[in-house]
């Protein structure tokens, strides 16, 4: 389901979207754009807890992280 909003961006900004996006497609480039960046702050976030958490098993669990992100990246 989609929902209308509306945004407000910086000129610069918008004429970047515009350099990469087909025509008609604004919405699409952004919905991935944020998708990707909310993957990966989580898991950057993630990384840090672990290691945070318990150093010496860090390694293990940041592959075994890596290894059900990469089960997710179908885009």
């Amino acid at each position: 389901m989609h929902q209308r909003i509306n945004i407000t961006l910086p000129k610069e900004t918008i004429q970047l979207i515009d350099r990469v996006a087909e025509k008609g497609s604004r919405s699409a480039l952004i919905d991935k754009a944020v998708r990707h960046f909310v993957q990966t702050i989580g898991r950057a976030r993630l990384r840090a807890r672990l290691k945070k958490v318990d150093p010496i098993r860090a390694v293990r669990d940041l592959q075994i992280a890596e290894e059900w992100f990469a089960l997710g990246d179908d885009d």
